[in-house]
């Protein structure tokens, strides 16, 4: 699930308890928990409604001015007519535990070789052959570029260049801006090992 910054913002509040979503079937499952820019977020509940049952109180939790403003952007998302509308209850469930990870400009004994291990790993996995490392220096050498440009320079479509920075972003490597991305504490200095 996509949430524009504001309604993020609302959720991390606890202002914003409900979206509305326009799909075939449920999307996400209760317990499931989102990484935001705000932190977690949990799915409390998924449930099928009609829009017809829902009323102005709902609209307001899910961060709408009334209820004819959330039916008019259903309308506007849905892909036929008959679409299913379901209701899912949300939940701030604290910060992202990557932020702490990618913070740490220490590892403990054998963490760096587990690391290690597991980029190994992701470059024994690839089609396109050893390309973490590469990936590392390339932020590293240019933080801040759009990822677009970023991945023109590996050869590659935007998509699938940055399906693997969030396999770096996962072990606390790397970590978002605005537009781009810079090595976090832990990644600059776990290249600086890969470099000595």
């Amino acid at each position: 699930m996509l949430f524009p910054r504001p309604v993020l913002d609302g959720i991390a509040r606890g202002e914003i308890t409900l979206a509305f979503r326009n799909w075939d079937r449920p999307r996400v499952r209760p317990g499931t928990r989102l990484r935001t820019a705000v932190g977690l977020i949990e799915v409390v509940s998924v449930d099928a409604v009609d829009p017809a049952r829902i009323t102005r109180a709902d609209a307001r939790r899910a961060g709408h001015a009334d209820r004819a403003e959330l039916l008019a952007l259903l309308a506007r998302h849905a892909d036929r007519v008959d679409q299913p509308v379901f209701r899912v209850a949300l939940a701030a469930a604290g910060e992202d535990p990557r932020v702490a990870l990618r913070e740490r400009d220490e590892f403990q004994p054998g963490e760096a070789e587990e690391v290690l291990a597991r980029l190994a790993r992701l470059d024994r996995a690839s089609r396109r052959g050893p390309w973490t490392a590469r990936v590392l220096r390339l932020i590293a050498d240019r933080p801040g570029v759009r990822a677009p440009d970023l991945a023109a320079t590996e050869g590659l479509q935007t998509s699938p260049f940055k399906a693997n920075v969030r396999k770096l972003k996962e072990l606390g490597l790397t970590e978002s801006l605005e537009v781009g991305y810079r090595l976090s504490p832990r990644g600059r200095v776990l290249l600086s090992q890969m470099d000595g």
